[in-house]
């Protein structure tokens, strides 16, 4: 199969199974630059919906996979940046749905979720995933340095308020952040938050992949534990990825076509070798750190690679 533009994968989510990304918005193409966003600093950012790129020109891309017949396990609406900054997103839905049974899932930061035309589009699919790290305008702006138009209180109101409109599931993910708000005030903050939503699951995240800031620090796994039994969530370090999967025959061959598009670190990279019975673990990992073409990103003990462009 061709290199595609918008669609690809499928790739292993620990919270969606085996996901096959549809990306409908150019790279870094954001209204927010978090601090711990493992594509760097978002410049210039921007906070207006544009059709980026026209949706019969994603559903061919799409189209194309399907006729392979890859299996997947859910169709992940999300690209290197914001995907409801593309003003296509509801008709785009619907054209996915129309051609295939697997659920469509929308990854978001939450930013506009207020807004009118955002919320239409995002009621048409059957998961959305927002994202909540702040407890309020000065942390917002301290984690998450949103676009200037973009209010903290507007946002969560705005995610109450779909979260009583919405019939699939609502996902809510937070990052916890060493020393920003991992702290018990903030993690209670986050709760009277969080009880004001009507969501189906709640995970808890801290930055593993290098940040665009280099002071930004998970947190310890002693205050994640504390977070879960404050906030009743499911600590994302504590899933198992399932659904690594490759049809390429060569293991290191296998990993490099995944890394192209899903950074893995060496964790994810040796439990999928071991899902493929290879006896070779420590060879390919040589393997792998020696070749040219990858590009290791060192970070709090965590090696993440990925292949140069």
């Amino acid at each position: 199969m061709k290199t595609m533009k918008y669609v690809y994968g499928p790739v292993p989510s620990r919270r969606l199974g085996l996901s096959l990304g549809i990306s409908p918005i150019p790279k870094k193409t954001c209204n927010f630059s978090c601090v711990y966003c493992q594509l760097g600093r978002t410049y210039p950012m921007t906070n207006t919906r544009e059709l980026y790129f026209g949706v019969s020109e994603i559903i061919k891309e799409f189209e194309t996979v399907m006729r392979h017949e890859i299996d997947f396990d859910v169709v992940t609406i999300v690209g290197e940046g914001e995907p409801t900054l593309y003003s296509g997103l509801g008709d785009l839905i619907l054209e996915i749905k129309s051609r295939t049974d697997k659920p469509v899932a929308v990854i978001t930061n939450g930013a506009l979720m207020g807004n009118e035309d955002v919320e239409h589009d995002l009621l048409k699919s059957d998961i959305v995933l927002p994202s909540i790290d702040a407890v309020n305008e000065m942390m917002f702006k301290k984690i998450n340095r949103p676009h200037h138009d973009l209010v903290f209180d507007d946002m969560i109101n705005g995610l109450i308020g779909f979260s009583k409109k919405f019939t699939g599931q609502l996902w809510i993910e937070s990052m916890l952040i060493k020393g920003i708000n991992d702290d018990i005030g903030s993690l209670m903050q986050l709760k009277e938050i969080f009880e004001k939503i009507r969501y189906d699951r709640l995970y808890l995240n801290t930055p593993v992949r290098p940040p665009a800031e280099p002071d930004v620090e998970p947190v310890p796994h002693e205050t994640m534990e504390t977070a879960v039994n404050i906030l009743g969530g499911i600590s994302i370090d504590l899933l198992v990825s399932e659904g690594f999967h490759s049809d390429i025959e060569d293991s290191k061959e296998a990993i490099l076509s995944i890394i192209k598009r899903h950074p893995m670190n060496q964790y994810e990279v040796e439990n999928f070798l071991g899902s493929r019975g290879c006896h070779d673990i420590d060879a390919i990992m040589k393997d792998l750190r020696e070749d040219p073409d990858v590009i290791i990103k060192k970070y709090k003990g965590y090696e993440t690679y990925v292949v140069k462009i």
